[in-house]
């Protein structure tokens, strides 16, 4: 069972528009905690539902940070949606 935070930045990014990205901090802050943006990291780590976009989340100096299918899939992820 999902704890509220974890709900709470599931649905965070889910709103994350195609094209867009947020920080790991953006997300801790929308899904009220903005300390917790480890907490993100771990938690979007653990996600494979499609619908939750976990790979629109980077890091704050700009880096894509981690992906629980590989850096090269999200960069790739990132690139093809820039281009839509």
């Amino acid at each position: 069972m999902e704890g509220i935070f974890t709900k709470r930045v599931h649905e965070a990014v889910k709103g994350i528009p195609v094209g867009e990205t947020r920080t790991y901090q953006d997300v801790a802050r929308q899904a009220g905690n903005p300390r917790a943006y480890h907490a993100v990291g771990n938690i979007l780590n653990k996600n494979y539902d499609p619908a939750i976009p976990c790979h629109r989340v980077v890091r704050s100096d700009g880096t894509v940070g981690g992906y629980n299918r590989g850096e090269a899939k999200k960069k790739a992820i990132l690139e093809e949606e820039r281009s839509l």
